[in-house]
């Protein structure tokens, strides 16, 4: 079992910065890949990136791309997601999710991997 505990959200102005945490605890050692996705109101979970543990490999969803960056600290167990330029379509509650059965971990799987946290929220304003 992991316990996913995300943090950093906020309300900030479109052009701005916020940095996400997700403080893994558990049994983490197996996991396989780890991600962000988000939810808007009246909007579907929409995967925003991936990274595979071992490799250090990430992806990005195309809205996303060149203004966030997923990371993840192997010694402090705790994956972030670097948000830069930040814009009100951005708004969203923000998830961190983990996988620990190697079937995959593309864009879309992201919201339904097996172990996802509470979410934290994420305002941006124009």
């Amino acid at each position: 079992q992991v316990q996913l505990v995300e943090s950093g959200g906020g309300s900030v102005q479109a052009g701005g910065s916020l940095r996400l945490s997700c403080a893994a605890s558990g049994t983490t050692s197996n996991t396989y890949c780890m991600g962000w996705f988000r939810q808007a109101p009246g909007k579907e979970r929409e995967g925003v990136a991936v990274i595979y543990i071992a490799p250090g490999s990430t992806y990005y969803a195309n809205s996303v791309k060149g203004r966030f960056t997923i990371s993840h600290d192997n010694a402090k167990n705790t994956l972030y997601l670097q948000m830069n330029s930040l814009k009100p379509e951005d708004t969203a509650m923000y998830y961190c999710a983990a996988d620990q059965s190697y079937i995959g971990c593309g864009m879309g799987q992201v919201p339904y991997l097996q172990y996802r946290g509470q979410g934290t929220q994420v305002t941006v304003s124009s």
